[in-house]
């Protein structure tokens, strides 16, 4: 029986769930896999899912899709939207959506597997399905090596995958090089004296430290990156006090930092230490800050040789003017860590989910209209059609370019 892979993707629509809880998502995963008769590996990374299909000597393929949601409460009024909660790592019941996509990724290689799968007298070599958990900050790529990834499948010969945007259904995004940022998630915890708010003097107020943080810390890229270097420096968080007349002893600032170059990653780095250890000085401060290093996803490299097979094998079954090539992009990825660990070239592209008449007028920026939800918007949701099966006709064609014949 075909997959019915409009069902799929609603279904996991509605049941989207955080980093490491993907329990239910890799059940439905492997229970597919194992029906398109893959030999299926299941708890590969805390919760990850890995299907083999070997089809006799040649080329190791591995296509590699994410699974976890965020804690984003939907917004789209979709009558499959997610109602769905959960608890985070501190145990606070949050909301949670699909709201990056990873659903339509799920669905797109589940597709795709099913399609290598019935063709599998039309290909030789070995097929690795990776369905990948906690993308979103968990590093669950790197986990599940840690786990023994390749002890249980050998090294793939390439890496392929892609990612969902807000650009026109049936077209494509490659580009060779660098394709995503590096991402830093940095805390930094300012020690101050509290005291009752009308005596500061007594008091060494941490939330003016904060603020002026805050506004250093915008300096960085404006004064000390090069006009032809780029990074972005996020400030998303900034948490002190519990009352508006006590002046607190500490305030933390949740700083992002993303790069396109490993030279501008450090740099920037160094100078976040140093400011906030500078402004902490300059307060009179009785302790340095503490700098804690949440979570950090080197740059996403595509090679350059491998990227421009797959563009000639994308443009061949889609139209040139179909597939093109938009830079590199701000966000970030840790599927290249599958591929580097390995010495396996990358391949990562972006695939549209925008219906293509919303782009009609529209004011655009960067090759996306500025008013059309993206991803990680409580707003965002991929249009199913034509998108699904542009994904999985991106997945086949690419593996196919791979495998031997």
């Amino acid at each position: 029986m075909a997959l019915d892979l409009e069902k799929i993707y609603i279904d996991l629509h509605r049941h989207p769930e955080l980093s490491f809880q993907e329990h239910r998502t890799a059940s439905i995963v492997a229970g597919y896999l194992q029906e398109l008769g893959f030999e299926v590996y299941t708890g590969v990374g805390q919760t990850g899912v890995v299907g083999v299909l070997a089809q006799g000597p040649g080329p190791v393929v591995m296509l590699r899709a994410d699974m976890d949601g965020l804690p984003v409460a939907e917004e789209t009024g979709l009558p499959y939207a997610s109602i769905a909660t959960a608890h985070d790592t501190a145990g606070k019941e949050v909301p949670v959506m699909h709201a990056c996509g990873h659903d339509m990724h799920m669905t797109a290689l589940l597709g795709a597997c099913e399609q290598l799968a019935a063709t599998i007298d039309e290909w030789s070599g070995t097929l690795i399905a990776v369905f990948q958990p906690a993308e979103e900050g968990g590093g669950g790529a790197q986990v599940m090596i840690d786990e023994g990834l390749y002890d249980i499948v050998p090294a793939p010969d390439v890496v392929l995958g892609q990612h969902v945007s807000p650009i026109p259904a049936g077209t494509f995004a490659l580009h060779p090089g660098v394709t995503m940022a590096s991402s830093d998630s940095i805390d930094i915890t300012l020690f101050g004296v509290g005291g009752h708010g009308a005596r500061p003097e007594t008091t060494v107020d941490p939330v003016m430290m904060a603020a002026s943080l805050a506004i250093r810390l915008q300096q960085i890229v404006s004064r000390e990156i090069g006009i032809n270097e780029q990074a972005v420096v996020t400030i998303g968080q900034i948490h002190a006090g519990t009352k508006n007349n006590i002046i607190p002893d500490r305030a933390t600032l949740g700083v992002s930092v993303r790069a396109f170059n490993a030279s501008v990653r450090t740099r920037v780095i160094g100078a976040i230490e140093r400011i906030a250890n500078a402004e902490a000085e300059a307060a009179g401060a009785p302790r340095p800050p503490e700098i804690l290093y949440r979570s950090s996803y080197p740059l996403t490299v595509n090679n350059v040789e491998a990227s421009e097979r797959t563009v000639r094998a994308l443009a061949q079954e889609f139209g040139e003017q179909q597939v093109s090539d938009y830079g590199a992009a701000s966000g970030s990825e840790d599927v290249g860590v599958l591929a580097d660990s390995v010495g396996a070239p990358l391949v990562y592209w972006f695939f549209g989910g925008a219906d293509p008449k919303d782009f009609v007028g529209a004011v655009f920026s960067q090759s996306v209209p500025t008013d059309m939800p993206s991803n990680h918007s409580p707003f965002y949701a991929p249009v199913i059609q034509p998108t699904i099966t542009a994904g999985v006709t991106a997945l086949v064609v690419a593996a196919r370019e791979w495998l031997g014949q």
